[in-house]
């Protein structure tokens, strides 16, 4: 997991000053004033929609990886974005109109793509995507690597699409049509240079990745699709093979005993399109649970290991919580009664592994399906202790800090003075699990659209998925 996010890291100098990169059409720099009145989680997912119309490129449905730092597309955001219209048109923020030509024009965008080995000019290869792409052009930004979990991501968008677009209308006909195009282009056996693993990704200077998606982590949609693919399946059997390695990771200190990964992502991301609820693989089957109520237990755990605190960090309670990959202050060294405490950037954080006392909003809304009774508070705390510093013009900014509250600025972000540091960007990755969870919980119709899937159907059933949902 941590490698498909290193080039942003590699990459930092390079968000404030990038030359050529396509600008959202949003005024950046302009913050709404929290209104106390308003309902927050309706505000909330409204304005985290907001974030994918405003700011997407509406020429080519590319999405910005960051908002307002300018930066290169995220085809994970794009994914996540192709899930966020439809939301719209259902609560009526667009037209169904305008939510089909944005469709259209995105999946337009990569059918057509280049795709080649070459190490620039190209968008893809072998029917993956390069992770981010320059928000103009399309094309490979900078040495980022060609990203099995990404394109992933963005294959769940476009198949939600395909479901959702389900009318006569001839645009609505090519939706479906491209949405096979480009699934079927995905060459999944190419990419398993360490059988039977799907590589995390590729680059076209030194080859395949060294690590494989072979724990538990956000993969559930990765070998569900490699195993539904029409044109080039992985062989039935690997998604035992896949899940054979998670016992080390079962247990916990906190909460009931589930599937450990110390960020909330993993547990987000393939839920969001996929209804685990019900329906059970060999695994899960053996421990008696599904993959929806191992992320319920993964919500509660984060819950506890706030509640309990063991490294002491300031505003950590039972309204205040949630850890995951986030922007952090940057690498700086301060005092707290007279012990020197380290802050780093972005990070995968979560208990047992990074906590330097940055707390994600996106953890906890973005988990509101799993757990709305402790995640509704969490909403409604943040949203009341901290208020238009870490609530703006797209909801919740990526994260914020209330351990680091005063003192000389941190290398990211600003010092609220007496409150907490709060980051200046919205992450793409970060608001499409806000969005679409909160559907979720409020209608299930993202779970229910592509439960009419039928390359979603095939590739569970190939996965060994069985009862609940699948049976009907």
């Amino acid at each position: 997991m941590l490698t498909r996010r290193a080039f942003v890291g590699r990459s930092a100098l390079a968000l404030a000053g990038l030359a050529g990169a396509c600008g959202p059409t949003a005024k950046p720099g302009k913050i709404v004033p929290v209104a106390d009145e308003t309902p927050p989680i309706d505000d909330l997912q409204k304005r985290t929609f907001q974030y994918f119309w405003d700011t997407t490129n509406p020429h080519n449905g590319l999405a910005p990886d960051r908002w307002p730092t300018k930066s290169f597309a995220s085809i994970a955001a794009v994914g996540f974005a192709l899930t966020a219209y439809p939301i719209g048109v259902v609560h009526g923020w667009i037209s169904r109109d305008q939510a089909r030509a944005r469709t259209l024009a995105t999946l337009e965008f990569f059918a057509n793509a280049r795709q080649g080995p070459d190490p620039s000019g190209t968008s893809g290869y072998k029917g993956f995507f390069y992770h981010f792409l320059d928000m103009e052009t399309g094309l490979r930004f900078g040495d980022s690597e060609l990203s099995t979990i990404d394109t992933t991501l963005l294959l769940g968008g476009i198949l939600f699409a395909q479901s959702w677009f389900d009318s006569g209308h001839p645009d609505e006909l090519k939706i479906r049509d491209l949405a096979d195009q480009i699934y079927a282009a995905v060459d999944w056996n190419w990419i398993r240079p360490v059988y039977p693993f799907v590589s995390m990704g590729w680059h076209p200077e030194s080859g395949f990745i060294p690590s494989n998606w072979s724990q538990f982590n956000e993969a559930l949609l990765l070998y569900v699709l490699a195993l539904g693919s029409p044109t080039h399946p992985v062989q039935a059997g690997t998604q035992e093979d896949w899940t054979s390695r998670f016992q080390p990771q079962w247990g916990g200190d906190y909460g009931e005993p589930h599937l450990l990964f110390p960020s909330l992502f993993v547990y987000q991301y393939s839920n969001l399109w996929l209804d685990f609820r019900g329906i059970q693989d060999n695994f899960t089957r053996t421990h008696g649970i599904d993959y929806f109520e191992n992320s319920r237990r993964a919500t509660y755990a984060q819950r506890d290991y706030a509640i309990a605190n063991p490294h002491g960090w300031i505003g950590y309670g039972p309204d205040i919580w949630g850890l995951t990959a986030c922007d952090g202050p940057g690498q700086t060294v301060r005092q707290f009664g007279g012990v020197a405490r380290q802050f780093t950037g972005y990070s995968a954080r979560g208990p047992g592994g990074v906590d330097d006392g940055t707390i994600a909003p996106t953890a906890a809304a973005g988990s509101i399906a799993f757990a709305p009774d402790i995640v509704l508070p969490a909403i409604g705390a943040m949203h009341a202790r901290y208020g238009s510093a870490i609530y703006g013009q797209y909801g919740f900014f990526d994260s914020f800090n209330p351990t680091l509250s005063a003192g000389p600025p941190p290398p990211k972000g600003r010092i609220v003075e007496g409150l907490c540091w709060v980051d200046d960007d919205y992450l793409g990755i970060a608001q499409g699990p806000i969005v679409g969870g909160i559907e979720n919980w409020r209608s299930g119709m993202i779970w229910a659209t592509i439960k009419r899937n039928p390359h979603i159907r095939r590739g569970l059933i190939r996965a060994g998925f069985s009862g609940g949902w699948l049976s009907l």
